[in-house]
């Protein structure tokens, strides 16, 4: 997903409706050293709050705080999970411990509240000796905050961990007056996040299926890789993915490592995000001298696939991102396939209106909520609300709406992003196709059973692909081929 922004994203807080920014906000606080805090719980309550206070990624953070504290294996592994179970079910916590502490959340200050989300994620769902957790939180909580903060710490978590899991659950779900609330609560999902799922599905006759669709939500993904085509193979060992016929999971050891000696041509990368890249190389056969172009590029995984492909083709390619360190990345990624690839930190809109009728094939891997990749981006369902979808859906509209018009006549546009949310996909498509009568809905699902190892049975209406993480395994990634009517002039490539 790009690093294209809607206006006034970078100044927001990014806090559900019903958390609203607590008086006094503090900037992140780091806990002064102490030595009878287990170094993997500082470096989860590291990550945490920096989350919390400084929209941080967890994904991003936690392995460069994991290198730097050089923690063995199964401290490294502790820590993963205290932080990614603790910034899954947050808002899960964040009832129990407004029960617990008979306050709301909001009147409690930013760092402690951070030790008792962790605290409570040890207690409600580890199997963490209860003392061990509670000690080692108002540990935290005093070097991150006072001796009276840690006995307010002592105190609400002796209170959680009194009451059973199970009772804590009960005494949540009897407060809900709805199946959706319900389902928010019971799976750890605001409420608006459960009724866009909902409708994702219902479009698709799958609504019986939001149950496991969340809980997927709840797991943690398997790492998939992909050896480029043409420019790698993938390890005798490796064990090939359920779809991508490039991609494979590792069969054992460090997949960074493996990627390390691969000289960029093997990469981590979900097979969704491979499929989608795949859509557009595959849509129809490639011709010699095409021109394509990967709009919002950032952090540069479909476009390292596009240019092996394109390479293989005999097309060009450029890449475009509009945040220059994600610029860097995509260049990075480029690094292990020969082929001149320009990168551009234009305005994706801007740049593409620049270019009317140019490309062939254009991806539009437009920036999003992220609500496909809840499993990498636990905090992504936090941090997000309604008001960003309206936010997205403006930028959205005007990079397809650009795209098409940079495409050359017969030229395609892959249209993806990595959210299931109607807004976001199905509705931006078809405001498109009314804003440029002549463009053709191509057929992605037959597209893509050309392409994959075993059927998809992801159609979604006008001919979309809609993967889902409890079906495909994948991110919930949305993928919708639009092809430009022909002129007798032919193509860019003609021309």
């Amino acid at each position: 997903m790009s690093g294209q922004q809607p206006e006034g994203q970078r100044r927001r807080d990014r806090r559900p409706r019903d958390e609203e920014p607590r008086r006094g906000r503090q900037r992140p606080t780091r806990p002064r050293d102490s030595a009878t805090v287990q170094p993997a719980r500082r470096v989860a309550f590291d990550v945490i709050h920096a989350v919390s206070t400084s929209d941080a990624y967890a994904n991003l953070l936690l392995p460069h705080r994991l290198a730097e504290a050089k923690l063995s294996p199964a401290d490294a592994g502790l820590a993963t999970e205290l932080t990614y179970g603790t910034l899954r079910r947050r808002g899960y916590y964040d009832r129990v411990i407004a029960h617990a502490a008979k306050r709301p959340v909001t009147e409690i200050d930013d760092a402690i509240l951070d030790v008792l989300r962790l605290g409570a994620h040890q207690l409600l769902s580890m199997r963490v000796p209860g003392h061990a957790a509670v000690n080692e939180s108002v540990e935290l909580a005093r070097s991150a905050g006072s001796r009276s903060a840690a006995g307010f710490t002592n105190g609400v978590l002796r209170t959680i961990s009194r009451t059973e899991p199970a009772e804590w659950e009960r005494i949540l779900l009897g407060e809900v007056t709805n199946d959706t609330d319900r389902l928010a609560v019971s799976t750890a999902h605001p409420s608006w996040v459960v009724r866009a799922i909902r409708q994702a599905l219902d479009l698709q006759d799958r609504g019986d299926e939001l149950e496991d669709a969340l809980a997927a939500d709840n797991l943690a993904p398997q790492v998939n890789l992909i050896a480029l085509p043409g420019l790698a193979d993938r390890p005798e060992d490796a064990e090939p993915n359920r779809f991508s016929p490039y991609g494979f999971r590792s069969a054992g050891g460090d997949p960074v490592q493996l990627v390390g000696t691969g000289g960029g041509r093997l990469r981590v990368q979900d097979e969704g995000s491979q499929l989608a890249a795949l859509a557009l190389t595959r849509a129809v056969p490639v011709r010699s001298g095409e021109r394509w172009l990967d709009l919002c590029a950032g952090p540069g995984g479909k476009a390292a696939l596009l240019a092996a492909e394109a390479l293989a083709g005999g097309a060009r390619l450029d890449a475009n991102e509009l945040v220059p360190a994600r610029a860097r990345l995509v260049e990075r990624a480029l690094a292990g396939v020969p082929l001149d690839v320009s990168v551009s930190t234009a305005d994706g809109t801007t740049l593409a209106a620049a270019h009317p009728g140019t490309y062939d094939r254009i991806l539009l891997d437009a920036p999003c909520t992220g609500l496909g990749a809840l499993r990498r981006r636990p905090e992504a369902r936090w941090r997000k609300t309604p008001k960003d979808v309206s936010e997205l859906t403006r930028l959205q509209g005007s990079l397809l709406d650009a795209a098409i018009t940079a495409l050359a006549p017969g030229g395609i546009v892959a249209y993806v992003t990595c959210s299931p949310h109607v807004g976001e996909t199905a509705l931006i498509v078809e405001s498109a196709l009314r804003a440029h009568p002549g463009m053709e809905r191509l057929d992605t699902s037959a597209v893509l059973d050309q392409v994959t190892t075993e059927p998809l049975d992801a159609a979604a209406p006008g001919g979309a692909v809609q993967l889902w993480p409890h079906r495909q395994g994948t991110d919930a990634m949305y993928i919708a081929l639009l092809r430009k009517p022909a002129e007798s002039a032919g193509s860019a490539v003609d021309r």
